[in-house]
């Protein structure tokens, strides 16, 4: 068995047809945050720039009252969005979002009157009214809409069924600033025991199935239903659930089905989801704007490489490759050809080891140094692989011994909670090249698992630094 307990299988009709449905991601709540605040910025630096014409200084200068409205709208956005004033639920009920807006703006008029005085702070009190009341009001009318028809919410699925389960479906929809719609219940009991539906939301397979629809459609949470008494369940249940990159929630746990993500229930968290959207959308920033630099800079490099490969022998420059991405979803990853165009392996079943007769001249050199990997900041561009992240495997990635690498290391999968990237933590700690056998791959799996578990951007650039410094010896590459 795979991934710690559960069987890969196809999903059935019914699921897979749920799965197709829920493709798209909903609209996540940070992104929301960064539209309010996109209007928010552009509304308060005119509303700052006109309490300042109002003044009616006689030297008022246009360009400098624009730089400064600016400034002190920017103030105002970083304090309401670091205070939660961006949050879906706050900003639904407008009189609970003006309140907060109000409070981060006061800063920024207090600064206005400071530079231009007293005679500033009617027209700055006045401006700023006029541009967070129905800003305020149409947020409120906006999201609630938004959340109505489903575009902003949290997709969960549930584990387990019957009582229970409906218990939940009642609680979530007894809460009038729910945002978690469940799409779907999954239970190893029989229908007598656990209904194929449960309050119209249907029954769509057991644990197993949980991880390959997981895996199909774009999902937020897995809500657990079991009750307290099966603790030995749910630790199995958890341990399993333990790959998936996703929010991981224990109902019994909660009184009122909040479901917050504020810290003030910690008992309801399982385990929270190891790529959340904010974490999601500071990465992509980083990614897209260190690659797009990355690919101007070395492209003269790169187009030395693609010549030499191209001058090496017949074949195609870019080899391509099917491995797992983020989630366990499948990716195709682009190299320069380091290997024999007749030996191409597109599978990864036979791992390149040490005088490999498969390899090129070129492709020694370029794998020794990794330059064969620099087509991979285009794959950086499209979201497939990240800059830094744990490196991706074949689909049937196996070590040299031809041992699959699920039934090498339990719970293999879990290193695919956040998206694989060309360099990682396990390889500037020298673990590189060949596999051949389980306590090779169990150190990169382990190393994977800390990069996961302390992820930031600061580790993301402390490792990119020391990547060039790894390649210099070049061991265990070829």
């Amino acid at each position: 068995m795979a991934d710690g307990g559960f069987e890969p299988r196809g999903l059935g009709e019914g699921a897979a047809r749920v799965a197709d449905q829920l493709r798209r991601p909903a609209l996540s709540p940070v992104w929301v945050a960064c539209g309010a605040l996109a209007l928010d910025i552009p509304a308060l630096s005119v509303a700052l720039w006109f309490a300042q014409y109002a003044v009616g200084d006689p030297g008022f200068d246009p360009v400098a009252a624009a730089r400064r409205g600016v400034a002190l709208a920017a103030l105002a956005g970083a304090l309401l969005a670091g205070s939660g004033g961006y949050g879906p639920r706050r900003l639904r009920s407008a009189p609970r979002s003006l309140r907060r807006a109000a409070l981060a703006v006061l800063p920024a008029g207090a600064a206005l009157v400071w530079a231009e005085g007293w005679d500033a702070a009617l027209p700055a009190a006045v401006a700023l009214a006029a541009v967070l009341l129905p800003l305020r009001a149409g947020f409120a009318v906006a999201l609630g809409w938004a959340l109505e028809t489903g575009l902003v919410q949290r997709r969960a699925i549930v584990a387990g069924g019957g009582a229970n389960a409906a218990e939940l479906i009642r609680g979530l929809a007894a809460r009038p600033d729910n945002d978690v719609q469940v799409h779907g219940l999954f239970d190893d009991r029989d229908d007598v025991r656990s209904p194929p539906q449960v309050l119209a939301v249907p029954k769509l397979g057991d644990y197993d199935d949980l991880l390959a629809f997981v895996r199909r459609a774009e999902i937020d949470m897995v809500i657990v239903t079991l009750p307290l008494s099966a603790q030995d369940r749910i630790n199995w249940l958890l341990e399993r659930l333990r790959v998936l990159p996703l929010d991981i929630r224990l109902s019994a746990f909660s009184g009122d089905y909040a479901f917050r993500d504020d810290g003030h229930q910690p008992l309801v968290a399982a385990r929270g989801p190891s790529f959340a959207p904010p974490r999601r959308l500071a990465k992509r920033a980083f990614d897209t704007a260190f690659a797009a630099v990355a690919i101007a800079g070395l492209s003269p490099v790169m187009a030395a490489v693609a010549l030499a490969v191209r001058l090496e022998g017949p074949g195609p420059v870019i080899f391509r490759q099917r491995r797992h991405g983020y989630n366990d979803r499948v990716i195709e990853v682009w190299k320069f050809r380091s290997l024999r165009h007749a030996d191409a392996d597109p599978d990864g079943r036979r791992i390149v080891t040490r005088d490999d007769e498969r390899v090129t001249r070129v492709g020694r050199i370029l794998r020794r140094s990794s330059m064969d990997e620099l087509p991979q900041l285009f794959n950086v561009l499209r979201g497939d692989l990240s800059l830094v992240g744990p490196r991706p495997h074949a689909l049937d990635a196996r070590s040299s011994a031809s041992e699959p690498f699920e039934r090498m290391v339990e719970g293999y999968s879990a290193r695919h909670r956040l998206p694989p990237g060309i360099t990682g933590w396990a390889q500037i700690h020298g673990l590189r090249g060949e596999i051949d056998r389980p306590e090779a791959l169990r150190a990169r799996f382990e190393h994977d698992l800390y990069y996961i578990e302390n992820w930031s951007l600061w580790l993301d650039l402390r490792i990119l630094l020391r990547t060039p410094l790894s390649l210099l010896s070049g061991r265990s590459a070829y």
